[in-house]
């Protein structure tokens, strides 16, 4: 069931002031999405991680909108309870109106929220989703669409005045309405600052436990995708082994049939 805006905002601060932490896992398609919503995850993301973990692309960059259409449109057959929430991808919120012409598309697709990468730089893309109703989650820190402009991966908060200008990038997208704030690849003690100076849930990838919830790929929550792995990702599973597993036992089965 979707919520509005002003409803998940509310949910989460609640949730927050409560000390509840949350976990929220990617999906992006529908049986993965119907499984984990059925598990209990508080929260969906329609991830452009996808590009890699499911496009085989190097990045993120190289996702566009109709990727994201076509996977946030699978997801929300699935999931019944938990808020969706579908990445933006580069280059589709150049602009504030284009922010929000690809905002809306998003919500017609099945999104709950929408999140799009950067603080002040993008502020006005924010401010004109949010005020015209729409679900926004925020995103600072080490951010995936532009490692080419960044030189690659980097943790990020680890000189004071980078630490302050991420704790003014999060003050500035609460004041402009962000449901919560998604901090990658932040140093664990900033990212802590950041969460308590907020009243909005944080939600921590790579950035220490201090954070009020934690994301994860699925993929590398069950070990899905083993050519690569984030040092801060502890795989629970190892589903890539069962694959290879039944693909063998299948092909040697066959290769004996006369």
């Amino acid at each position: 069931m979707r919520q509005t805006v002003h409803s998940l905002t509310r949910q989460l601060i609640e949730r927050k002031a409560r000390g509840e932490k949350l976990a929220v896992l990617t999906a992006y398609d529908y049986p993965t999405a119907r499984l984990l919503d059925e598990a209990g995850v508080d929260m969906v993301l329609v991830g452009d991680s996808l590009g890699m973990v499911v496009l085989g692309l190097p990045d993120t960059t190289g996702v566009d909108m109709n990727a994201m259409l076509h996977h946030a449109a699978a997801v929300r057959r699935a999931v019944k309870r938990a808020p969706v929430v579908v990445d933006l991808p580069a280059h589709s919120y150049d602009d504030p109106e284009q922010a929000l012409q690809n905002a809306e598309r998003l919500v017609r697709a099945g999104a709950d929220a929408v999140k799009l990468e950067g603080g002040l730089a993008v502020i006005e893309q924010v401010r004109a989703i949010t005020r015209a109703g729409i679900g926004y989650i925020g995103h600072i820190g080490m951010l995936p669409q532009s490692v080419k402009l960044d030189g690659g991966y980097k943790k990020k908060g680890k000189l004071e005045e980078d630490a302050l200008r991420l704790l003014e990038d999060a003050h500035a997208l609460e004041d402009a309405g962000a449901a919560a704030i998604v901090l990658e690849s932040i140093v664990s003690e900033v990212a802590l600052r950041i969460t308590q100076s907020v009243k909005i849930p944080t939600i921590g990838i790579g950035s220490g436990d201090g954070c009020d919830a934690q994301v994860l790929v699925t993929h590398d929550l069950i070990g899905a995708f083993p050519w690569f792995k984030p040092p801060f990702a502890r795989s629970r599973a190892n589903v890539a082994q069962e694959i290879t597993r039944a693909a063998k036992e299948f092909l040697a089965e066959v290769k004996r049939e006369r």
